[in-house]
């Protein structure tokens, strides 16, 4: 099994910055892709960006320039470093990723979320 564990979120005001992580630990042969989703209240979840094993990144319009999505692969662990951040940023933060245990099965794994809250 493997388990994903989220942190840094919180409130912060109107152009601020928080930085979350999500720790993979586990059966964990080989890690994939780590993806950031959000979900506000009302609204479908949606993705918000996506690092592949090699570094490779992708972005959701809406927050390219903005956020920076990283991995520490020795760690198991992706970042999501959030600046000039805006009160319609505030969501539920998701990270998902791909993993390949060691008897050999690829799974996907979600985190439990993280709350982000923007407003002064």
């Amino acid at each position: 099994q493997v388990q994903l564990v989220e942190s840094g979120g919180g409130l912060v005001q109107p152009g601020g910055s928080l930085r979350l992580s999500c720790a993979a630990s586990g059966s964990i042969f080989n890690l994939y892709n780590m993806d950031w989703f959000r979900q506000a209240p009302g609204k479908e979840r949606e993705l918000v960006a996506s690092i592949g094993r090699s570094g490779s990144t992708n972005y959701a319009d809406y927050v390219k320039g903005r956020f920076t999505i990283s991995r520490d692969n020795a760690k198991n662990t992706g970042y999501l470093q959030m600046n000039s951040l805006k009160p319609e940023d505030t969501a539920v933060y998701y990270c998902r990723t791909q993993v390949q245990s060691y008897d050999g099965a690829i799974r996907m794994y979600w985190g439990q979320g993280t709350q982000v809250t923007v407003s002064s």
